[in-house]
């Protein structure tokens, strides 16, 4: 296999990342390097996001409201950023609003309640089995909600995609879909899935939480068939875990309705018996924003922006397709993702160990050897049953009450920051337990 990256180029990455090089204790007391390979979750800081946040505390001060200097600098910024956000994701502001929110799984939430009267009482939301919990509930719990299916291996329909905006004939208003499997790590080709939406006269959301930290997006031209309609994603998974995240979708949409959360900051008139609202984006941000957030979000993008996320996401792939191929060769590994395609896809790796619950592979990984995964099911159940063939009785019984251990995956999940020493830790690791098996048992018989 060809060279990874070079050395420079690791070293600049890691050098860019706080805490990459800190030590933890391990069960035997030894202190090593901690290895992060839980980056779908959640993501270290850059340096230059923290030192961003350090240089502009000393501004910070009330957004909208102030007449002072410093809260004419603060709300600047803050409006800035929107430019700066809706330029990074190819965003169009004189049709699009840049609303600023907690996390992606509140950005969604939000579009939810704000969609009531596009979609109505009659329309239908159609998702598909791979989403996270965030790009289901909030659907089901307000509109009828249909799925697309996904094959054998995990991957979107898209034929059945077609056949489900034919038998609603115009009543699917939505398709919501992950830009990216949290689980799976396939990159779904939501502009293709975009123009056969609009053909239908639907409109697209995609949950960009896992898409957009790890490779280029375009929102593309209203005036395109491939436009991407609603798109949201959190700072927090790149690089900058500060509470902050982004819906972006057209401003006549949320020029309706009422707020979520009605309060200082989303009017512009109130007397005792009438409100007029604010505009968006402000009617959409109650309260004292985020702004620290915000900052931290932007200088995010800027370091992104001047690695280039092209390379980023090339040098995330090479680790994921050098990590899949050592993964092979171990015995009783079984892999859960297409293993031949590494094109359509972001660094992330599901596993198990024949005869060894996902939970103790991630203990014994986390206390053997430094490395940080996640187990379980990672708030997408319905797509684990997919992927592990749960029989529906025993989802069942869980219902039920079973106290039967959860089922579920490992999950390996890659940043930039991640380099090929840090995967051959991983596999030696595997590698060992996957061999000792009673001996690992044994050991973690809490699990």
């Amino acid at each position: 296999m060809k060279q990874l990256i070079t050395d420079s180029a690791t070293k600049l990455y890691r050098t860019l990342v706080a805490g990459v090089e800190k030590k933890i204790p391990l069960a035997n007391g030894r202190m090593v390097p901690a290895i992060n390979f839980d980056n779908a979750a959640t993501t270290p800081p850059f340096i230059s996001v923290l030192e961003a946040i350090n240089e502009f505390a000393p501004w910070y001060s009330s957004i909208h409201r102030g007449a002072g200097y410093k809260s004419k600098y603060s709300t600047r910024t803050y409006e800035i950023a929107r430019e700066i956000v809706a330029s990074f994701v190819g965003a169009d502001l004189n049709h699009d609003v840049v609303i600023f929110v907690k996390n992606t799984t509140e950005a969604i939430n939000k579009l939810s309640c704000r969609l009531q009267d596009e979609i109505g009482k009659n329309g239908v939301v159609l998702t598909t089995y791979m989403e996270h919990h965030s790009n289901d509930l909030p659907w089901r719990m307000r509109y009828r909600v249909d799925y697309v299916n996904v094959d054998e291996k995990g991957r979107l329909c898209l034929e059945d995609l077609k056949a489900k905006l034919q038998k609603y004939g115009g009543a699917i208003k939505l398709v919501a879909v992950a830009g990216a499997s949290n689980v799976t790590g396939y990159v779904n080709p939501i502009h293709e899935i975009a123009e056969i939406a609009h053909h239908y006269g639907a409109k697209i959301a995609v949950d960009g939480a896992q898409l957009v930290p790890h490779m280029p997006i375009a929102m593309e031209p209203i005036s395109s068939s491939r436009h991407i309609d609603f798109l949201a994603f959190s700072a927090h998974k790149m690089y900058a875990p500060f509470g902050i995240g982004v819906l972006i979708g057209p401003r006549t949409v949320f020029e309706k309705g009422e707020p979520e959360f009605p309060g200082g900051g989303t009017v512009d008139i109130v007397t005792p018996d009438y409100v007029q609202w604010s505009p968006p984006p402000k009617k959409e941000e109650s309260g004292t924003p985020n702004l620290m957030g915000v900052v931290a979000l932007t200088a995010a993008i800027k370091t992104i922006q001047s690695l280039g996320m092209e390379k980023i996401h090339q040098h995330e792939l090479k680790l994921t397709r050098y990590a899949i191929e050592q993964l092979l060769e171990i015995p009783d590994v079984q892999l859960y993702c297409n293993v031949e395609d590494f094109t359509h896809r972001v660094g992330i790796i599901p596993f198990n160990i024949d005869g060894l619950h996902h939970a103790l592979v991630a203990e014994a990984l986390s206390l053997e050897a430094g490395i940080a995964v996640r187990s379980g099911c990672f708030c997408a159940q319905p797509y684990i049953q997919k992927l592990l063939k749960i029989p529906s009785e025993e989802v069942k019984k869980r219902i039920s009450g079973d106290e039967a251990l959860h089922p579920g995956v490992v999950r390996v999940s890659f940043g930039l920051y991640n380099q090929k020493e840090e995967v051959d830790v991983l596999i030696s690791s595997i590698k060992k337990i996957a061999a000792n098996k009673k001996e690992y048992k044994n050991k973690y018989r809490f699990i």
